[in-house]
């Protein structure tokens, strides 16, 4: 089969147009399969997206999946749809090393996580298991077992993390969708830095198993093209598990059937710094650009701080402390082995006492109690994603910039991991380096349907 016209090159197709093809017969599993596999050898020898590719098993599940369609009988919303799957999400028969040397490979890995097990019973496709820094600890993407994640859009520069690896294949055409953790932007920094869409649910509205370490601020969810497939996506990882005690009932509407709603006449709080962020002049000219169109279209802008300061103490607080439990557990040795940055969140988390955490807790309550009266005036918070763009590949911190740590140049994401809200990173232009920038839309707890609303609408008048 041939595909003349670009845009029907199975690798570069969405979600929604793979299952459009195979229903309509133009287009097989097998085949979409086969293309994005050739994709993955041909580019990630340069970006480095996944740590594991499995083409047998992709293929024995494409093949199974082509024998559903072609019976009339599709499993799921996304049957035969390629996906990779962060090296956070236990997965059966393939090893979770969570980008650490310390993590013994040969398992034995028996268990799928609420995540995989959902993509299994819906009858996607397995690509493999995508690149993350060493327990998903920072906001980009190296380890000392994977080695530099790079950005597809520009491979000098980093795909941002801690779901790098899911975000540049997605945006490299190595799979469609992918699906990542968020406890601090982990899934909206590599959106924005990648030119993707990146939705971080509610908290509890992706089951997790085993329960992370960093507690209420850990987020999974879809990493995308499109924000319908996002929608998609969130109809699958939000069902039900009874091994995560946290997790929200059941939705009653489909995220899928909420992103067409109308938005306009909405109130939305426009927020460039959040009154205390350091934001790039043409980052914030682009955004600034990009809400001034969602106001022609009817959407109405307020620019308006949500009256917080930064709440980067207590948050680094919280997540040290939850590195050095996750830490603990790992082999004698391991210290010795570890990105020697997180070595120095862990031992600061060994200091961290249970008076130094809980203070840290009511900060973080405070601030959704914060947002919680906000939101009663405003229906939803635009801020940009991020106040840079991607920088060189293979460093923490910008080089030169003087800072010492992650969470100083993400000050627009880790606040609302520790309110727990839903948020999206959307593609809102590029700067004249050719670099993407991001949007990010933000709700009030459990209006997951509302943000994907928006989000959707917002792309269309982005274009």
């Amino acid at each position: 089969m041939s595909y003349p016209d670009s845009n029907t090159q199975p690798a570069a197709m969405t979600a929604v147009e793979l299952v459009s093809a195979y229903a309509a017969g133009t287009l097989s599993p097998v085949e979409a399969t086969e293309a994005i596999l050739e994709a993955i050898a041909a580019r990630d020898g340069e970006v480095n997206a996944y740590c594991l590719v499995d083409p047998d098993r992709a293929l024995v599940q494409a093949k199974d999946s082509e024998a559903r369609w072609n019976s009339g009988y599709a499993r799921g919303l996304l049957d035969g749809v390629p996906i990779s799957i962060k090296d956070i999400f236990l997965t059966e028969g393939w090893p979770t090393r969570r980008g650490s040397t310390s993590v013994d490979p040969s398992g034995p890995w028996q268990v799928d996580s609420p995540v995989t097990a959902r993509l299994r019973e819906d009858g996607m496709v397995f690509l493999g298991k995508t690149t993350t820094p060493e327990i998903a600890w920072k906001g980009v993407t190296d380890s000392p077992l994977t080695g530099i994640t790079r950005n597809p859009v520009d491979p000098t520069t980093t795909s941002g993390g801690s779901s790098g690896g899911s975000a540049a294949a997605v945006a490299a055409g190595m799979g469609p969708v992918s699906v990542g953790t968020d406890g601090g932007g982990s899934i909206r920094i590599p959106a924005a830095f990648c030119g993707i869409v990146g939705f971080k649910p509610t908290h509890g509205r992706v089951p997790l198993y085993p329960a992370s370490p960093f507690g209420p601020l850990a987020h999974a969810g879809p990493m995308t093209r499109t924000v319908e497939d996002a929608a998609l996506l969130m109809d699958i990882l939000a069902l039900p598990d009874p091994r995560d005690p946290t997790a929200l009932p059941p939705t009653v509407a489909t995220f899928r059937g909420q992103i067409s709603r109308e938005v306009r006449g909405l109130t939305v709080a426009y927020s460039p710094t959040l009154g205390y962020a350091q934001v790039d002049p043409e980052v914030a000219a682009i955004v600034d650009s990009a809400v001034r169109r969602l106001a022609d279209a009817e959407l109405r802008v307020i620019a308006t701080d949500p009256g917080f300061e930064d709440p980067r103490d207590a948050f680094e607080v919280l997540w040290a402390a939850g590195a050095a439990t996750m830490l603990a557990k790992f082999p004698d040795g391991a210290r010795e082995k570890v990105d020697t940055g997180l070595r120095t969140v862990w031992e600061r988390g060994e200091t961290v006492s249970a008076v130094d955490y809980l203070d840290a807790r009511a900060v973080a309550a405070q601030l959704g109690i914060t947002m919680g009266a906000f939101h009663d005036t405003y229906d939803l918070l635009i801020t940009p994603t991020m106040p840079i763009t991607a920088f060189e590949a293979g460093h923490d911190v910008p080089p030169g910039s003087g800072l010492d740590g992650w969470p100083q140049w993400t000050p627009f994401t880790y606040p609302f991991n520790m309110t727990q809200q839903p948020a999206i990173s959307i593609p809102a232009g590029k700067t004249a380096a050719g670099l993407p920038v991001g949007l990010q839309i933000i709700g009030p707890r459990h209006s997951d349907d509302l943000v994907l609303a928006v989000a959707r609408y917002a792309e269309h008048v982005l274009g």
